[in-house]
């Protein structure tokens, strides 16, 4: 089976700057990576492996993966839109 990749990196390469720099400087969006990665980890296992899972806790677990990746989106543009305000 296909497993599409969901690392942020993928998710979001105009961003792939500002995610190295928050993940060493931003402890909360370190901690929201990390939970994001570890749970993609976990939905893409279940899919490659084809592993029996209830319906809804697969997608219960994707659905926490997309609101982490809405909290980290929106970190990171904030993150874009200082760095921008403070060049200006």
């Amino acid at each position: 089976m296909h497993v599409e990749h969901h690392d942020l990196q993928h998710e979001f390469p105009e961003m792939v700057e500002a995610i190295t720099v928050l993940k060493g400087s931003n402890a909360l969006f370190a901690k929201l990576h990390a939970s994001y990665n570890r749970l993609t980890g976990k939905v893409e296992d279940l899919e490659a492996h084809d592993m029996p899972v209830a319906d809804f806790t697969l997608e219960d677990m994707k659905k926490q993966r997309v609101k982490l990746k809405d909290d980290l989106y929106h970190i990171l543009l904030a993150f874009r839109a200082g760095q921008k305000h403070g060049k200006a």
